[in-house]
């Protein structure tokens, strides 16, 4: 029986029974790949399925136990460790530091579980050069250098292990089809079929995948949501930093952030991240705000830095890098109409140090600030903290957690803070000096008179 193909697209995963130009559910241009389907494919039975409903009422909820990494930091992006039958995929642009991170992590578990490492993109050899390179007690880590699905499925189920890694799920490949390694419906099918496998044996298993030039997750759409923990792996390669922050976990809280020090002996976990994020300047500078912020449950100090200067094109450009570029100009004229601070033939670029992404909108007020001290020429005092969401009628909106934000910034020496009115503490912090505002002008003249 001649095999039937059909053309799937690289971003979304659909499929179509013809080529386009663009995919016709994502509207991609040029993602349609030719693809061999499955011979004979048929109904298959769904893993660990009962076949009857049960009331919710009627089913045992109890906590699960967690299997601590040996890793502060990457404990701390899971939750509080692993759970059995978790399955997590790590992405991150080639050379950061996943390979190793594992590595680093199987070698502390396997004192005391079951571990497996399966390597299909390095050696073993050079798998175990990098173990004495980082000098790591690995010699009850089981290592297969294998690609083949099934081959990898026998010795899951032969040996049994606790926790077992997979690099990368982009160089396996399965029997049932016959596209080639990496491509949408190989990443699908092995994902899905060492996820199921990994829920049935209670394994708790990482899986290693690939970026786009983009920094999205290369293969399906799908891919994520058939595992349970989704961690990306950021940082810039000429820095010795390393950022590992969790954008899906159905076992514990979002957004959570790690930080590692990359060394000669790998990666180490960094226990107080605030100290990165903030620039060592020998006198106050304008233009330079300290923003207390909030990733996932851990409060952070990170150094907002924001550079005026006069445009030299008809067209001001507005660039910001760890910020996000449509807020600041909402935040440019909001500044101008509540504020008095024109910014029309100026260029604006902001800067969040230490290559540390900021989503949440707590971020305006000392962006506002850092924008309002470059123009001005007036340095940000250098023991100042700042946070605060600044709405569109110029009113200074609380943020969350905010006494959390202080305990932090008063623990790294900060005397001063300017809070939204909503965020002022009952009682007060001894030894810092707290300024509520409820608008942006009030906020800017409470700067200019430091």
């Amino acid at each position: 029986m001649k095999a039937k193909s059909a053309y799937v697209c690289a971003d979304c995963g659909a499929s179509a029974l013809q080529w386009f130009g663009s995919c016709p559910s994502c509207g991609a241009a040029g993602t349609l790949v030719e693809t061999v389907t499955e011979r004979g494919s048929g109904r298959r039975a769904v893993a660990g399925g009962s076949g009857a409903p049960l009331r919710l009422s009627e089913i045992p909820a109890q906590e699960q136990d967690r299997i601590p990494c040996g890793i502060g930091e990457l404990d701390r992006v899971l939750g509080g460790g692993l759970v059995a039958g978790q399955v997590v995929l790590i992405a991150g642009d080639p050379g950061i530091g996943k390979s190793t991170l594992l590595l680093q992590a199987l070698a502390a578990l396997s004192a005391t579980k079951r571990v497996l490492y399966v390597s299909g993109e390095e050696s073993a050899e050079q798998v175990a050069l990098r173990a004495r390179r980082l000098a790591l007690d690995a010699g009850a880590v089981q290592l297969l250098g294998e690609i083949q699905l099934e081959t990898i499925a026998s010795v899951l189920d032969a040996q049994k292990p606790d926790i077992a890694v997979v690099d990368s799920i982009q160089t396996l490949w399965s029997d049932l089809l016959q596209s080639a390694p990496g491509s949408v419906a190989q990443v699908r099918e092995c994902a899905a079929q060492l996820a199921r496998h990994a829920k049935r044996r209670a394994t708790a298993l990482f899986i290693i995948g690939h970026v786009t030039k983009e920094g999205a997750i290369a293969g399906p759409r799908v891919l994520e949501h058939i595992v349970d923990t989704v961690l990306y792996f950021e940082g810039d390669p000429h820095s010795a930093f390393r950022l590992i922050r969790a954008a899906k976990n159905r076992f514990g809280a979002v957004n959570e952030l790690g930080v590692f020090a990359m060394t000669d002996k790998g990666l180490r976990a960094v226990s107080n991240p605030s100290a990165l994020f903030l620039s060592r300047h020998a006198s106050d500078v304008a233009g330079s705000c300290v923003l207390a912020t909030l990733e996932g449950t851990r409060p952070l100090l990170v150094e907002i830095q924001a550079l005026v200067d006069g445009a030299h094109s008809p067209s001001p450009r507005r660039l910001s890098v760890g910020l996000e570029q449509n807020r600041l100009a909402m935040l440019l004229a909001v500044l101008h109409r509540h504020a008095g601070i024109a910014t029309l033939d100026q260029d604006v670029f902001v800067n969040a140090v230490g290559g540390v992404r900021i989503a949440e909108p707590a971020a305006d007020l000392a962006v506002s600030l850092a924008v309002v001290s470059s123009l001005t020429g007036k340095p940000v005092p250098g023991k100042l903290v700042v946070f605060g969401e600044v709405g569109l009628a110029g009113e200074v909106r609380p943020a969350p957690r905010g006494q959390d934000r202080l305990r932090e910034a008063l623990k790294l020496g900060f005397v001063r803070a300017i809070v939204p009115a909503a965020n002022r503490p009952k009682q007060k912090f001894a030894g810092l000096e707290i300024t509520a505002v409820e608008r942006i002008g009030e906020a800017v003249k409470v700067l200019q008179n430091l």
